[in-house]
């Protein structure tokens, strides 16, 4: 997420986890966010989005088209709103600090590893229950493989980042010798 994203996204996002946590929807709004996240960081949508010969008309009908069904009334007048106001491409932003606030509001918090090799669901279990007390919440892992870093994890939990990798070490290494 860029940083310019985020702050036109972040409004949206508080407007609608506002809107959720009121009505006691705050699933189903992750579910909509998710799937229009989803179908915006599709390639040929995102062109469309992106095309500033499309028309707000075409760009709503499309998206109104694909969540038939799975849009309510208010998520239609969030795509809308979108369209009007050329916001479409933050679609996946908004989802992603709208998922923060509900993880935020829930106690929880969503933690990214990312490993030099697959981690085992053993290893997951026990890296959650370290994290859960030492954060003092409910800890959920998504884990990712990433061979560069050669050994070791990196672990971002919202603003903390721990860098346990090797690639890490080495280059904070290289940084001590000015090289």
């Amino acid at each position: 997420m860029s940083q310019d994203l985020t702050t036109i996204a972040r409004p949206y996002a508080e407007a609608v986890f506002a809107l959720a946590n009121e009505t006691g929807k705050l699933d189903e709004w992750a579910e909509t966010l998710e799937f229009l996240a989803a179908v915006a960081r599709d390639d040929a949508v995102a062109d469309i989005i992106a095309n500033p010969a499309a028309d707000h008309d075409h760009k709503a009908a499309l998206l109104l088209d694909i969540g038939e069904g799975r849009l309510s009334e208010q998520g239609q007048n969030l795509v809308r709103l979108l369209v009007e106001n050329d916001r479409l491409a933050v679609l996946p932003d908004i989802a992603s600090l709208y998922q923060q606030m509900k993880s935020e509001h829930d106690g929880a918090i969503d933690v990214e590893v990312v490993s030099a090799y697959v981690l085992k669901p053993e290893l997951e279990k026990e890296l959650a229950a370290a994290l859960k007390q030492k954060l003092g919440r409910k800890v959920r892992i998504t884990s990712s493989k990433d061979s560069s870093l050669i050994g070791g994890v990196k672990i971002r939990a919202g603003d903390m980042v721990i860098d346990g990798s090797v690639a890490g070490a080495l280059s904070q290494l290289a940084n001590e010798l000015g090289i």
